[in-house]
């Protein structure tokens, strides 16, 4: 379970991203959030991995408070928290195998990272995470050979590998066309349903984030306006989440 009890977020220039949000997001759960450009969507959830700190408030996540955690400690967490980006974070000239195998590293001793001695059962992991996103065919061909839609799906596999209980994706499908973008969010709602993996998903597309996710979250300069059900949202909805914004600094 991931909660946030009175979260705010102000960066060092002043700007604000989050304000006093509380909000639980359950196990299992498939959620999008949705809102404008700089409306603190990016900004909510990277603080559940903690790449952004939070200003006030606590953010727990497995019953564990972020903030709290340090060093080693830190590292450990956000290993069982998966992280998908729209720009891939491929290493384009390597093997897509080898792309995916690198979320492994963290678990593996330094002479097996120096070597590139990668486990059996590592690399085991990794065709697998392969054939659940639909690209084990893919598997010995180099990154920056693939499709766009397949280069997102090879970052979601190497995301798989991780074994995560929770799986961040920002803005996963603003970089492909229509057709593909659908066929990756497909892939998210198979991980979601067949494997139990909370997803918490920031998109643009709202009509994407209505069709797909179970339950949308909609943000406002800083401040959720909207939280449940997709099929309840309506143009009400969206006119709140959508409204001209209140001019005060740049929303992250």
């Amino acid at each position: 379970m991931i909660v946030f009890d009175h979260v705010s977020k102000v960066y060092p220039n002043g700007t604000v991203g989050l304000k006093d949000i509380n909000l639980s997001i359950q196990d299992g759960e498939f959620v999008a959030i949705i809102g404008r450009s700089g409306a603190g969507k990016s900004t909510l959830l990277r603080s559940v991995n903690r790449m952004h700190d939070i200003t006030e408030g606590t953010l727990t996540v497995e019953g564990v408070n972020v903030s709290t955690l340090k060093g080693k400690e830190l590292r450990r967490f956000r290993r069982g928290i998966g992280m998908v980006f729209q720009s891939f974070n491929l290493v384009s000239r390597t093997t897509v195998i080898r792309n995916v195998l690198a979320a492994r590293v963290p678990e593996m001793p330094f002479w097996r990272v120096l070597l590139g001695a990668f486990r059996k059962e590592d690399k085991i992991t990794a065709l697998e995470s392969l054939d659940k996103v639909g690209i084990l065919d893919k598997a010995y061909i180099r990154a920056d050979q693939l499709s766009g839609g397949q280069q997102q799906r090879v970052a979601l596999a190497r995301t798989l590998a991780q074994n995560p209980k929770i799986i961040l994706a920002d803005e996963p499908v603003a970089a492909l066309d229509p057709v593909t973008a659908k066929q990756v969010m497909e892939d998210f709602v198979r991980i979601n349903k067949e494997m139990g993996i909370s997803i918490l998903l920031n998109i643009h597309h709202v009509e994407l984030a209505i069709e797909y996710a179970d339950r949308i979250i909609g943000i406002h300069a800083g401040q959720i306006v909207y939280d449940g059900p997709s099929k309840e949202v309506n143009q009400d909805v969206l006119d709140a989440i959508y409204k001209e914004a209140v001019p005060q600094g740049k929303q992250t």
